[in-house]
């Protein structure tokens, strides 16, 4: 994908996404790289980190994330997760934050030149082509070298552009291996 010096860029992360997809490549994400990398690429204007939280836990180990990523130069939105038992009487934790990533690209599109969009959800195709009937051009960052793919296909293919987060792991991975991160 081309960057190019002066287009006013925005990255927009779908944490729960992306942690499963950095995970499946067997990586943790070093934000503070992530950041740079993007940074050279153009002029970032933006960077938007998305997840829900529980709301009622003493500790989440999300929380600390979270609040790094707030002091260091991310946007976080958040909203609270609901908790359920599903049929077979497990704790299940539902926290989808599609729409609120969806409006807010939409609305980036007026004043951004290029989005990077990390999620693989194809869900967002539809955004996505929004973005794109606005002048914006979105690039995809998800995974096919992930096992199994983490990229839906109608997403991948509407997309200006597509990174596979494996051929970002030595830019922006982080040093020494997976953290004790085991959360979203």
């Amino acid at each position: 994908m081309t960057f190019y010096p002066n287009e006013r860029i925005g990255i927009f992360i779908d944490g729960a996404n992306l942690f499963s997809t950095s995970k499946a490549l067997d990586f943790d994400i070093d934000y503070r790289k992530l950041l740079e990398e993007f940074r050279k690429r153009g002029r970032l204007n933006r960077a938007n980190y998305y997840t829900a939280l529980l709301e009622n836990e003493d500790f989440t180990p999300l929380k600390p994330l979270v609040d790094w990523l707030d002091y260091n130069g991310f946007n976080v939105v958040t909203k609270p997760a609901k908790e359920f038992t599903d049929d077979s009487g497990r704790r299940r934790i539902k926290g989808d934050m599609d729409v609120e990533l969806a409006v807010d690209i939409i609305a980036a599109s007026s004043y951004l030149d290029h989005i990077i969009l990390f999620t693989g959800d194809g869900d967002f195709r539809y955004a996505v082509e929004h973005c794109q009937r606005k002048g914006a051009r979105v690039t995809v960052v998800s995974s096919l070298k992930a096992s199994p793919p983490m990229i839906s296909d109608d997403l991948r293919r509407q997309a200006d552009g597509f990174i596979d987060l494996a051929d970002l792991k030595s830019m922006i991975g982080r040093d020494g291996g997976r953290s004790n991160r085991d959360d979203e």
